[in-house]
């Protein structure tokens, strides 16, 4: 994995990573307490709660396009210069959604709260890599990651009483307040890190002409759909599968974030030793609780077990990102980010395939077979991806 010359950090190697990690809390908070806002934004802006799902689809479309585009024309910028000047993006997308009071507006300014997310997370995940020895670089990906699983743990939960006591505005202009601390404790604890020799937004691009980088993207569109499979429908599959009322929920909602922060330490300390064997493992883990899932739904105490071991499958994000800076040792800084796009488009498939599966009449815990399946799939792509890389490295040997 090429990466910058090892850099210490000004105030240790745990400051740094509690800030990048910081980061990933609030951009995660900003995504993911969104959903369960809708009913007081679509109250604000005069529409339909099926009509403010667009506020979500605009905050996706961010991400989608933000993460290449923001990549590409950053690629020869100081790394802590680069992640100061998204997280004034994270400060001003979200103040502009505390503020807007109509459709447009509110879409307008998702959209623009969108566009730090994937690359963030890739630039954070390339400092964290830089900022420590080759053999730990996966495990300090994931600590990046963690913030984003703290944000169902922690973040969305307080966020989302905050929102019902003082109203849906309050959430965001609270994640825009910390995208203004995340800018001191980026100045603070982040050392400079030069980009990569030689980097150049065209060197970026050329990641885009690697198969391995589009099995790999193609791994984590298909593969991690399974989880929002269910995730998407997971409060009406509780309440009415499991029978649990509506306001523990959240209880159970934690127990996947906690499920989320365990896979994120154990998917990078398992990507540390054996990368490829690693994301096999998790995919396969994925797609036996995503079926058992089925089972376990009528039970309370079995879902919430199931959930928390679902959230342990979040283990593949760190292990896909550790792939894609691999892959792509020339233009690390557009794979990682575009993984973040990935996992987007992964949120719209599974919440798609999951709604047709409700949709038959198969039954809200149907969700889990279908990520299974999705599961399944990201297997099977990853086994290509892992086949040719065998091969090119026995052409390789033999010439």
């Amino acid at each position: 994995m090429s990466q910058p010359s090892r850099t210490s950090p000004p105030h240790g190697l745990a400051l740094a990573q509690i800030a990048l990690g910081f980061g990933g809390l609030f951009i995660g908070t900003g995504e993911f307490a969104a959903m369960g806002l809708l009913p007081g934004m679509a109250n604000t802006a005069g529409v339909s709660i099926p009509k403010a799902g667009h506020f979500i689809s605009a905050y996706a479309l961010g991400v989608v396009i933000g993460s290449p585009a923001l990549a590409v024309m950053t690629a020869r910028m100081e790394k802590r210069r680069q992640l100061m000047l998204l997280g004034v993006l994270v400060l001003a997308g979200n103040a502009l959604s505390a503020l807007a009071s109509d459709f447009c507006g509110l879409a307008a300014a998702r959209f623009v709260a969108g566009l730090p997310h994937g690359a963030y997370y890739g630039t954070a995940s390339i400092v964290a890599a830089a900022l420590v020895p080759k053999q730990q670089r996966a495990q300090a990906i994931g600590r990046v990651m963690l913030g984003l699983a703290a944000a169902n743990l922690i973040g969305v939960p307080l966020t989302t009483w905050l929102g019902q006591a003082f109203g849906w505005q309050s959430t965001f202009a609270l994640v825009a307040l910390g995208g203004l601390a995340l800018l001191g404790i980026l100045r603070l604890a982040i050392p400079q890190v030069p980009a990569r020799d030689g980097a150049s937004p065209l060197g970026e691009l050329s990641a885009f002409a690697s198969g391995q980088v589009w099995l790999t993207l193609a791994t984590a569109t298909i593969g991690f759909g399974g989880m929002f499979a269910v995730y998407s429908y997971i409060t009406p599959t509780l309440t009415e599968a499991t029978g649990v009322g509506e306001g523990s929920v959240p209880l159970f909602l934690a127990l996947w974030g906690l499920g989320m922060c365990v896979g994120n330490v154990a998917g990078g300390w398992l990507a540390d030793r054996a990368l490829i064997p690693a994301i096999f493992a998790i995919m396969l883990w994925n797609a036996v609780f995503l079926a058992l899932f089925w089972f376990a739904a009528p039970s309370p105490m079995m879902a919430g077990v199931s959930l928390f071991f679902i959230g342990v499958g979040f283990a593949l994000v760190p292990a896909l990102q550790s792939r894609l800076m691999e892959v792509a040792p020339k233009a690390q800084s557009l794979a990682a980010a575009m993984n973040h796009s990935a996992f987007n488009l992964s949120n719209a498939i599974g919440a798609w395939t999951g709604g047709l599966a409700i949709s038959a009449g198969l039954g809200w815990a149907s969700t889990g077979p279908v990520g299974a399946g999705l599961a399944v799939g990201g297997l099977v792509i990853m086994g290509l991806s892992a086949l040719l890389t065998k091969r090119s490295n026995f052409t390789e040997k033999t010439i």
